[in-house]
């Protein structure tokens, strides 16, 4: 794994702590690769890591968890009435991800959800919906993915710009800051070995499936083990509703050290 060879470069990092650090669909990478170091850790692999643990923001963890909480955060956040939502429970009994075809009434008032969510912008439903840099954009309630998916080479007209100010516009940055040359000299990056970096390269040609429904076994060993997380989510994103998050999260029966209470930053308020 790169990070043995990394700390092999770098011997003088080896007594550091480390934390292994991601958001979105990372819930799903960041778990397996902090277990895999573990295990190495476990079998004395050289050189030894001091992993400490592992954070993630608003992660993709369970599809079931995950899927089913947008109907309610859509409900909790007044995208859809009382009305829809009661009907849609009801019709769906709770289950809004395996529905049965049959079940035409529950498929139904799925789609009038969407219909009342599909011009948000689901990673912030609060923020302007600029415009994507996509092959398919995110369709309100439906679909698993995030911007992962946005693929920087489409910015290839004018008209594809973002607007300054979006969050995409961000993503534009990072293309011209990561092909940049004294960067990659920066970044030790070997000539040759890529042409032009792509944010995320879901083009094909990539030994990688999405086969993991789930990360929560990675969650408990890893906990068992002694290791840290933590695990965040901002209140605002349809994508990944941070509902779903607290669900799996109660799922593991982790005692309770805290009660909930309001943090702050200079003074204020901030969740």
């Amino acid at each position: 794994m790169i990070y043995w060879q990394w700390f092999n470069i770098h011997p003088q990092f080896t007594k550091n702590p480390v934390y292994i650090g991601g958001d979105s669909y990372a819930g799903i990478v960041v778990p397996i690769i902090a277990q895999e170091i573990a295990n190495g850790i476990m079998m004395q692999h050289k050189p030894i890591i001091n992993l400490e643990g592992y954070l993630l923001g608003n992660p993709v963890s369970d599809q079931k968890f995950d899927q089913n909480s947008k109907i309610p955060f859509s409900h909790r956040m007044a995208l859809i009435s009382d009305e829809l939502y009661k009907l849609t429970k009801r019709t769906c009994k709770g289950d809004y991800v395996k529905v049965e075809p049959r079940n035409v009434k529950c498929l139904k008032n799925l789609q009038t959800v969407s219909e009342c969510t599909k011009d948000l912008k689901v990673e912030h439903v609060l923020e302007p919906n600029c415009i994507f840099v996509l092959a398919n954009k995110p369709n309100g309630i439906k679909g698993s993915g995030r911007s992962l998916e946005e693929n920087i080479e489409n910015f290839g007209s004018e008209s594809q710009l973002p607007e300054f100010g979006c969050r995409n516009y961000n993503y534009l940055l990072s293309y011209y800051w990561a092909n940049d040359d004294n960067v990659r000299s920066a970044l030790h990056i070997k000539k040759g070995t890529t042409q032009t970096w792509i944010r995320c390269n879901n083009q094909g040609g990539l030994p990688y499936q999405k086969n993991v429904p789930s990360t929560l076994i990675y969650h408990q060993n890893l906990s068992k083990r002694g290791y840290r997380s933590l695990i965040y989510s901002g209140d605002h994103d349809l994508l990944i509703p941070y509902l779903g998050t607290e669900a799996w999260i109660k799922s593991l029966n982790y005692s309770i050290n805290d009660d909930w209470r309001p943090w702050f930053v200079q003074q204020q308020v901030a969740g």
